[in-house]
Formats: structure tokens, C-alpha cells, sequence
């Protein structure tokens, strides 16, 4: 158990098996713990055994707390979705009956509506071909499990690894979210990135191409009119390469006549962080993501509507076309292109 502060929430979730959600939870930074438990049943003082015949009603599920300072509750949502398959309505992977099922128990009304737009973005994705039949259910007693299922992936190591491989839960969603890793739920949101952990620096080469790890971790420049955006005008936003963060806007970009990608403002102002002033000829200042922390170009005085110029480097950059800002979970912003 990690140090509680006094200012902390709650979440429950029900996601099958309460080893692995209890994983999954637990390795969020900003999650103070995640307590293995019985929920949503009508029997007092469950046991597992009791539990474990599906007659009590009540649903294997994690009590999470965390400290919202750190990590949001949407990004609780985002962990949740990934390590489920939502569209079984009669358990998880090996596990079957009522008490594997899987459901969001909200505490609060706005842990609802949350998690109702989760859900519903999670369906507008396309990302599963079968429905989704996850419940969000109001919050009851919570009970906690036998102690020894508590902290099992770190009390029993090699079995629990066996069973999470075996029960067919790892390969589902590798199956699943390694080709949909660009997918997010509430990219427009702020405080949806608290708890966001950016990769390690070999994760991000296995996923970079050489000049966007050069450019985005090491400050290189790329070369102008030589780079994928300068002139693209698609509608669409473009987004970190890294972390996904909303950054900019077609309908803000211009043709500079620099050889890269030029924009009057950014898409919202909170994903870009103007750092100290640069030196030499680029006497702007920098520009980076606020999360990921990318260094994406530098920003200039100009005479544009907005009196600025923000010059981007390409390489830091991922476009998402208009037509599939749904797929990708940035719908919110299809709004701008009405």
C-alpha cells in the first residue's frame, strides 16, 4: 500500500478477475491503491467462496484510491476500458458468471455522466464489432476480499503471470490496443492527462522514426519544405506524435513561406508551453507539449490574426484527418469543421 494523503477519492470497477484490474490500477502514478473487493450483491460480509458460486449477486471489482491532483478520473476510465473486454456480457476471458462480470460503479453523479461518455465514445470508435455491454451501475457496500488476494501479482508473481496469459485476458488486449494505441477518451480534456505516463526512452525508439525521436527528446530542427506538413492543408487537427495532445488546428494553419508547418494559434492553449527565449537565428521561443513535454518548434511575433506565428517541426506532429476524428476519440472536435 502506497502512502495515503488526505485528500483523496474513490473509484470501483468491475473487470473480471480482481488480480489484474487490481494491477492495472495500482502501476497508475497518482493511484494511492487499489483494494481487490466484492461489490453490487445483496448478501452481507461476502466471502469468496460465497461469491464464487454467482448466487450472491455481487461482481469481483477494485476499490481505487487516488489522488486527483495526480491522476484524473477519466484517465481511471481510459485503464479501465484497455484491460476489459466490454462487449462479454456473461464474464471475462476464462472466467465465467455473474460475478466476472464487468461494470462501472459510479459514487457520484459525475462519475456518471463520465462514464456514460466514456462508454459512448468507446462505441463511436468502432473498435470492437460487437456492442458494448459494460454496465454503470450506482455504488453500493463495497467489501474487501481475503487478504491473501490482496497485492496477488506481487505475493505470487509466476502464477499470477501464468493465469493472466492463460485466462486469455494478455492476448486480448494486445490484440486489441497495440493497434489502436493512438486511441483516446477525453483528448480535449485537461485534466484527462493527469496520470498520463510518457515511455521510456528505448519504448519511444520502437515507436519513432529517427527524426522524431531527434527531434522531439533531443531539440533537432528538421528541414524546411523538406517535411511532411509544411504544405498540407487537409482538414484536420495534428496532434503530439508521443502522448496524442490536442496541439493544433487546419483551420489555423498558413502558408508562411518557411518550409514548415505554420500555424496563428494553438488548438488549445493548455497543451502548449512556451519555454525560455532561443538563441542564434531562431530568436523565438521554444515550444513544447505540455505532457508528453516534446520539443515541437518555436513561436514568433507576427503580424497574423492572432499576432503570432507558431513554426513546427513535421516530425513532431501526427495528423488525424477529418473523417477520422471519431475513430481516434477526439470527436469533441468535430464540431469545428460544421
Amino acid at each position: 500500500m502506497k502512502g495515503r494523503t488526505s485528500k483523496t477519492e474513490v473509484a470501483i470497477f468491475a473487470g473480471g478477475c480482481f488480480w489484474c484490474m487490481e494491477e492495472a490500477f495500482e502501476r497508475l502514478p497518482g493511484v494511492v491503491d487499489a483494494i481487490a473487493g466484492y461489490t453490487g450483491g445483496f448478501v452481507e460480509n461476502p466471502t469468496y467462496e460465497l461469491v464464487s458460486t454467482g448466487e450472491t449477486g455481487h461482481r469481483e471489482a477494485v476499490k481505487v484510491i487516488y489522488d486527483p491532483s495526480r491522476v484524473s478520473y477519466e484517465r481511471l476510465l481510459e485503464v479501465f476500458w484497455r484491460n476489459i473486454d466490454p462487449t462479454d456480457p456473461y464474464g471475462q476471458f476464462a472466467d465465467r458468471g455473474e460475478q466476472y462480470r464487468t461494470a462501472v460503479f459510479y459514487l457520484n453523479e459525475k462519475q456518471r455522466e463520465l462514464a456514460e461518455e466514456s462508454r459512448r465514445r468507446l462505441e463511436l470508435s468502432g473498435i470492437f464489432d460487437e456492442p458494448i455491454v459494460t454496465e454503470i451501475l450506482p455504488a453500493k457496500e463495497f467489501y474487501p476480499a481475503e487478504r491473501y488476494h490482496q497485492g496477488y501479482y506481487l505475493t505470487f508473481p509466476e502464477h499470477y503471470k501464468r493465469y493472466k496469459l492463460y485466462s486469455g485476458r494478455l492476448g486480448f488486449i494486445k490484440s486489441v490496443w497495440e493497434k489502436n494505441a493512438h486511441f483516446r477518451l477525453f483528448p480535449e480534456r485537461e485534466r484527462y492527462w493527469l496520470g498520463w505516463v510518457k515511455p521510456s526512452n528505448s519504448e519511444l525508439r520502437k515507436f519513432l522514426t529517427p527524426l522524431q525521436y531527434r527531434v522531439t527528446q533531443l531539440g533537432f530542427t528538421e528541414k524546411p519544405f523538406q517535411n511532411e506538413y509544411w504544405n498540407h492543408y487537409e482538414e484536420g487537427i495534428y496532434v503530439d506524435v508521443v502522448s496524442g495532445e490536442p496541439l493544433f488546428s487546419s483551420l489555423n494553419k498558413f502558408d508562411s513561406g518557411t518550409g514548415w508547418p505554420s500555424f496563428t494559434k494553438p488548438l488549445e492553449e493548455w497543451a502548449v508551453v512556451e519555454a525560455e527565449e532561443c538563441e542564434g537565428f531562431l530568436c523565438g521561443k521554444e515550444v513544447r507539449s505540455r505532457f508528453a513535454d516534446s520539443h515541437l518548434g518555436h513561436v514568433f511575433e507576427e503580424s497574423t490574426s492572432t499576432g503570432k506565428r507558431y513554426c513546427i517541426n513535421s516530425a513532431a506532429l501526427r495528423f488525424i484527418e477529418r473523417e477520422e476524428l471519431e475513430k481516434y476519440g477526439y470527436v469533441a472536435y468535430e464540431e469545428l469543421f460544421k
